[in-house]
């Protein structure tokens, strides 16, 4: 078998399905279907078995894609320390990073690499900093840009800290909060931010607040406060707009110091050996140096 037949087992096993299967390889689904029975002929056993629901896989079957998963990483890979030795920057930059810095930081980051790169392509993920520390164990990404300040035995270099604001349209000071009536609007996050929420509410109100509304996704929250429906806390990394009309108000653990999160870049030396690493890393570390500890006007 070839690289080629390894990638259809490899597709066939993650859609269950012969027509999308076949849209995403770019082949008609008869074509398809002939390339699996001469795979299947070659190994002489059945790798797939069709059902009204789809592709179910056989215990043979198993064996035999996840063989075909290793024979691909392994290429993919090789691939990517061949090209490293070249003097342009080549192959693909695998990075899986925190929702909040994905969807606010990073986009102008990797603009610009691209644009210096071009020959460079980009794999990213997104997810919460415990999704991205595992990706890292499994060595599914090259590099990792996290929240918060978990343990890492690997390389770890500070990137950025944020403040964290109490935003709303009405309330103009801490004070207010275990008064009001106002919904304490809130998004799904990791642990860690969660609990650096409760402990610092905790110690500053000893009471809960008197009603909240949870969302799935911090935008959400975002225009939900912006809108006038209640207040929210939110990092300063997602405020950089300026907004006539709401009110940021820091979190303040006490009068010299306010609440903040940390962005840690992290992997493993292996990895920051790669051309396309090595080049992002500058783009990047020139990036973090005009955004560190950068405050709200």
């Amino acid at each position: 078998m070839n690289s080629s037949e390894f990638y259809i087992l490899s597709v066939l096993a993650k859609e269950k399905n012969m027509r999308k299967a076949a849209e995403r390889l770019f082949v008609s689904q008869p074509a398809l279907s002939q390339r699996l029975q001469s795979i299947e002929k070659q190994w002489n056993t059945k790798i797939f078995i069709r059902t009204q629901k789809g592709l179910l896989i056989t215990p043979a079957g198993e064996k035999i894609v996840e063989f075909a998963d290793e024979v691909l990483a392994k290429d993919a890979k090789v691939r990517e320390e061949i090209s490293s030795l070249d003097k342009e920057v080549h192959g693909t930059l695998k990075i899986a990073v925190a929702t909040i810095i994905g969807q606010y930081w990073l986009p102008k980051i990797l603009k610009e690499y691209i644009q210096k790169y071009p020959n460079a392509r980009v794999s990213l993920v997104t997810g919460w900093s415990s999704d991205i520390v595992k990706s890292l164990y499994e060595d599914e990404v090259h590099i990792g840009i996290i929240r918060g300040n978990p343990e890492w035995k690997g390389i770890k270099q500070h990137l950025l800290s944020d403040d964290l604001y109490v935003v709303d349209t009405e309330i103009k000071s801490l004070e207010e909060l275990p008064h009001t009536e106002r919904p304490f609007i809130q998004f799904k996050s990791d642990s860690t931010y969660y609990q650096e929420i409760q402990v610092w509410w905790h110690k500053q109100f000893q009471t809960p607040p008197k009603r909240t509304i949870v969302v799935d996704q911090i935008e959400t929250c975002k225009q939900m406060a912006l809108n006038g429906i209640g207040y929210a806390i939110l990092p300063s990394v997602t405020l950089q707009e300026e907004y006539e009309t709401i009110n940021k108000i820091p979190l303040t653990r006490n009068e010299d110091s306010t609440l903040h999160r940390d962005t840690w870049l992290i992997g493993y030396e292996s990895s920051f050996k790669l051309k396309q690493v090595e080049a992002f890393l500058d783009v990047l570390g020139e990036a973090a140096k005009g955004q560190n500890n950068k405050s709200l006007n």
